[in-house]
């Protein structure tokens, strides 16, 4: 990566109804000169940075609060990491647990929207055994 161009990393937050595929349909559709590349926590964007920076404050317009983005620090297709040229995947287990976790910062920033205090969100507790099997035994 040069100082001119930037390659990011945009994540979907698990609560939005953004799809990784309308995530890249959108930057295409702003028919700008970058490179996107469809992943499962939505996409990678590379290009010149100015041209990288807008696209990124069109696309989170999509889902303000649920569209976050980081740089990235290998390009697109960049045959150290890419599983297409056999390449490792060492950020993957980080990169997995920054999205588990970005439900919580989404609900903030709403709560935040709405002049409210964020609250914990409620864990739901599990089924005990017993009642699961009462459950099962009802005909």
């Amino acid at each position: 990566m040069s100082a001119e161009r930037e390659t990011r990393i945009i994540m979907i937050s698990p609560s939005s109804d953004i799809t990784p595929d309308q995530i890249v349909r959108a930057i295409h559709a702003m028919g700008k000169s970058v490179t996107v590349k469809e992943a499962c926590y939505g996409a990678v964007l590379e290009g010149k940075r100015e041209i990288v920076r807008d696209v990124v404050t069109e696309l989170r317009k999509l889902d303000k609060n649920a569209i976050f983005t980081k740089v990235r620090a290998y390009c697109a297709g960049d045959p150290r990491r890419c599983r297409a040229h056999h390449g490792t995947r060492p950020g993957f287990a980080q990169l997995e647990m920054e999205w588990g976790d970005l439900w919580k910062i989404q609900h903030g920033l709403e709560c935040a929207d709405r002049g409210e205090k964020a609250n914990e969100r409620k864990t739901v507790k599990k089924l005990p055994i017993d009642e699961f099997k009462k459950i099962c035994e009802v005909k």
